[in-house]
């Protein structure tokens, strides 16, 4: 494994012609933003490109594609873009791709290194890292590359308002607001617009929180019965782990959520100076100070108790 600057990434792209493009499980709008992103710069320098994911890929996000034909290609290289893990790939797609990534292009610093080639950096989101490489490839920056730039951003950082958001953050999203990204679209339906689904499954989900240590951890559960209640699924839940932290007093959130085999996929909210990434390296997870996850493959029982030991050390 070789670590690259943003420089030596760029040279390495031009390098190639033809690049699969992988985002990680359960898509949200940074690793899509930035996967499409990238895409569309390669074929400004006349390079061809396909953008994979092993999951449906929620249709709000449809508008990332509009114009792009993403048929299947003959490709040189793999790209991974905002995937700290092979397995975050999805199982069937890391035994296909797994030990075949080129590149990785990530912000987590958990990232194991599983790439030939890897541009890491501590940013609020991969989409910063890809404006970056961008310019320097010296590809003009088109609305259509704005509006996925832009949704990397915003989504990453809840709208600007997590702690993750730096002045560098705000001078890219002004950056692409000038070159044509349209954000009263975006901040709309990435933040205001839900499905009636989605709400009805986030009404079962708060009535699942409790709360532990004097309020300063709430759990919140989310079940295969409440997604057939609901009728939602999980491609409506990329912003549903934030709940819990919105509760007065509560500095470590958690949402636990059963996926379709059994297997439970834990994410984790923390406000300064709590770790979240820290907590979740207890379970071979990862992410960031205020934003991490890890998976487990037992009972609900068993991971609060699990959680709740290393949430304990963790508030102390």
């Amino acid at each position: 494994m070789v670590k690259i600057d943003v420089k030596e990434c760029a040279a390495l792209l031009k390098e190639f012609d033809n690049y699969l493009i992988l985002t990680h499980r359960n898509p949200d709008g940074d690793t899509l933003g930035s996967a499409f992103a990238l895409h569309r710069a390669l074929s400004r320098l006349n390079k061809k490109s396909t953008v994979r994911c092993i999951d449906t890929i929620p249709p709000k996000y449809s508008y990332l594609w509009n114009g792009i034909h993403n048929d299947d290609i003959e490709y040189d290289k793999i790209i991974a873009v905002d995937v700290a893990d092979r397995k975050l790939l999805g199982e069937a797609f890391d035994e296909l791709y797994g030990d075949k990534v080129f590149l990785c292009i990530d912000h987590h610093l958990s990232n194991r290194e599983y790439a030939q080639h890897l541009l890491l950096e501590d940013r609020a989101a991969a989409a910063v890292i890809i404006y970056e490489i961008i310019c320097e490839l010296g590809v003009e920056i088109t609305p259509e590359i704005a509006n996925c730039v832009y949704t990397g951003l915003a989504t990453d950082t809840g709208c600007f308002m997590f702690s993750n958001t730096t002045p560098t953050v705000h001078r890219i999203a002004a950056d692409v607001m000038d070159k044509g990204a349209d954000y009263t679209f975006i901040n709309r339906l990435m933040f205001e617009t839900k499905t009636l689904s989605y709400l009805k499954l986030e009404q079962l989900a708060v009535s699942s929180i409790e709360t532990h240590f004097d309020g300063e951890c709430a759990i919140m559960t989310i079940t295969q019965d409440m997604f057939k209640k609901s009728g939602s699924d999980e491609s409506e839940c990329d912003g549903i782990a934030g709940l819990p932290r919105k509760i007065e007093g509560v500095k470590i959130a958690v949402t636990i959520r059963e996926r379709l085999d059994g297997s439970y996929k834990v994410s984790l909210r923390t406000v300064e100076p709590y770790d979240a990434a820290k907590i979740c390296a207890h379970f071979g997870g990862g992410g960031h100070h205020a934003a991490a996850g890890c998976d487990f493959n037992c009972s609900i029982d068993e991971i609060k108790s699990s959680l709740l030991k290393a949430i304990k050390e963790e508030l102390e």
